[in-house]
């Protein structure tokens, strides 16, 4: 973890931290006690930002869940399906963060959220989405037996705007150049998308995730 602004985001959140380097002035203004004192030049040969190698941590990754736990009531979880590019997926989990999504399942062979680039992106909510690896056809099917509304986001599906979505529920988005796999298409979910009149073919995994996401949380203000 790099940065102030991620470090700062890590010691807050009480994450198991094994070592924290930094400059003596980026020590001092962020009061961290215990920090090894780097010069910069060192810290800046060993980070890999622009800027903001002033500071850099070392953290042990949560332990993974051997079960993922299904939908629960009122609650609304992403899920990503082949998701590849770690700026994309960083930024999905910190728009799950501002809108309150506390879980986000990634189907195998996205990219790994501990990429360097995603947890940067994420700039610290990925220390408050609990992100987990599934079989996501088979965890979707599941929770489909169970009651949760399954949406998927799609050029093809019904206007956002004027589908009634239900409180519990899970919106699959996939890659911008892919979009969703065969399997998880035949779960035949609910197709939903977002309207528009330009000319570009599609939009950002990110830019589609804050659209729908919006109109979520939206409805639940009603």
């Amino acid at each position: 973890m790099q940065g102030p602004k991620v470090v700062g985001e890590l010691l807050r959140a009480g994450w198991p931290v094994v070592e924290v380097f930094a400059t003596a002035d980026q020590a001092e203004r962020m009061a961290l006690r215990g920090a090894t004192i780097v010069a910069a030049h060192e810290l800046e040969r060993v980070g890999t930002l622009e800027s903001g190698n002033e500071v850099i941590a070392i953290a042990r990754r949560p332990a993974a869940s051997a079960t993922v736990a299904d939908v629960a009531p009122g609650e609304l979880v992403l899920a990503v399906d082949g998701v590849r590019d770690p700026g994309n997926l960083g930024t999905l989990i910190r728009l799950a963060d501002w809108f309150g999504v506390r879980r986000l399942w990634c189907a195998q062979g996205s990219v790994d959220a501990y990429n360097p680039k995603t947890v940067q992106s994420a700039m610290g909510a990925l220390f408050r989405v609990n992100v987990s690896v599934v079989d996501l056809p088979v965890l979707l099917g599941r929770q489909q037996e169970q009651g949760v509304a399954v949406y998927l986001a799609s050029m093809e599906g019904r206007s956002v705007f004027e589908v009634e979505l239900k409180p519990r529920a899970v919106l699959v988005l996939g890659s911008e150049s892919h979009g969703l796999s065969e399997q998880v298409r035949a779960l035949k979910a609910t197709l939903i998308g977002i309207p528009g009149g330009g000319g570009s073919e599609s939009l950002n995994v990110a830019t589609a995730a804050a659209a729908l996401c919006m109109e979520f949380f939206r409805q639940r203000l009603v």
